[in-house]
């Protein structure tokens, strides 16, 4: 048997696809990465990234990370645990501390790692992970690097989450973790609904929240600060690739919890640590969350916008409620045509196929940013509508 008969196979797949124009993938953006972008020459309106606040563009961010460059130079060549740790991540850490309200902070290299190394650490044998059926995939994969027994119950349904727990042996030790926002679905996890179901099992509770922070809550320290749920939740995980709008990852929760993990996560001890430019920008776009406020407000006046518009063209968008809001199609083929007409339209958006999604749910992802104008936004719902109904999407 030939180890590589597998990606032989594969690749004339996607130079097929390639060679057509009908390939969305790895596109390379000419421009800031900012509400409008230039892929070869040709301007989009984008309707497919995570920067929900429009901070990658912000003046204040940009001058931190060039002066953070001046005086800790462009990398820390080693991990965290040895030679790794600059006064710079302390400083954030403290402050996503203080931010989150709670006892600690660590900061990983990306969001992906900060659920590997969190859940891998911390689950044991005959210990167990529930998870929801649609968490992210760094979620799944963290659980398969533990030593404990997963366990998932259907999406947001808490009737099968407390099925799971009761099927559970009696006083076994079990962490629950779900998305805060669901990066595909858009709707934001039943937090009310889930703590009572883990207390009552004595069962700790993970969110992830890398798509929340910076969009939900008051303060816009997330889903739990959007419940008024603060005290509740054991250990909140964010990224800073989205509304911090840069890269690396954290998590916060009780001192002694973090402290163990801090020294027992692989992902962080033989990685190395996030470069000086990217703590310092993430210092700089946590002060802006906590000092303007007015950003989450037209996030959410764009979000209630598009939410509408989409629903009265006749979209079937599932459950979404947040900035994410996906575009439910079904056939892949017919998904992809879909996408690529909207790129020759000028709109950036994300096609999304199996094996990401199950058999016949592939969907659009579109997502939203606080600093798209109208204007935009009214471009887009034409755009939408016009070629939703040439491809017959809605009627």
């Amino acid at each position: 048997m030939d180890l590589f008969k597998k990606c032989h196979d594969y690749y004339p797949i996607v130079r097929e696809a390639k060679r057509t124009g009908f390939y969305p993938y790895f596109r390379a953006i000419d421009s800031e990465p900012d509400r409008r972008v230039v892929i070869k020459g040709k301007s989009l309106l984008m309707l497919g990234s995570n920067n929900y606040l429009g901070l990658t563009t912000h003046p204040k961010l940009k001058e931190a990370a060039i002066n953070a460059v001046r005086k800790y130079g462009t990398g820390c060549t080693g991990s965290r645990f040895l030679n790794g740790t600059l006064d710079l991540h302390e400083q954030l850490e403290h402050n996503l501390a203080e931010f989150m309200r709670r006892e600690d902070c660590l900061c990983f290299p990306t969001g992906y790692q900060v659920n590997l190394g969190v859940i891998s650490s911390l689950l044991r044998r005959d210990e167990y992970v529930v998870t929801d059926k649609l968490d992210h995939a760094s979620i799944m994969d963290g659980c398969q690097l533990s030593f404990g027994k997963l366990k998932r119950y259907m999406h947001n349904d808490m009737a099968s989450l407390k099925h799971v727990m009761e099927s559970l042996e009696s006083n076994a030790a079990a962490l629950i973790v779900s998305d805060g926002i669901f990066s595909m679905d858009g709707d934001i996890v039943k937090l009310p609904e889930l703590l009572p179901v883990a207390r009552h099992h004595h069962a700790k509770v993970m969110i992830d929240d890398a798509h929340a922070i910076g969009v939900l809550g008051r303060r816009g320290a997330g889903t739990a600060d959007h419940f008024g749920l603060e005290d509740k939740v054991d250990l909140v995980m964010g990224t800073f690739s989205k509304s911090f709008a840069t890269i690396g990852g954290y998590v916060v929760g009780d001192r002694e919890v973090i402290t163990f993990i801090r020294h027992h996560a692989r992902a962080l001890i033989f990685s190395a640590s996030i470069p000086p430019p990217a703590a310092a920008t993430v210092l700089a776009a946590l002060e802006i969350i906590k000092s303007e406020p007015e950003r989450r407000v037209r996030l959410w006046r764009n979000t209630e916008k598009m939410l509408k518009g989409l629903k009265t063209m006749g979209y079937e968008i599932g459950t979404a409620e947040t900035p994410v809001i996906p575009l439910l199609i079904g056939d892949m083929t017919k998904t992809i045509n879909f996408w690529h007409d909207l790129y020759e339209a000028g709109v950036f958006a994300n096609p999304v196929v199996p094996p990401a999604v199950p058999p016949n749910a592939s969907l659009i992802r579109t997502s939203y940013m606080a600093t798209h104008t109208d204007e935009d936004l009214d471009e887009a719902l034409e755009i939408l509508e016009r070629i939703g109904r040439k491809r017959g999407i809605i009627a």
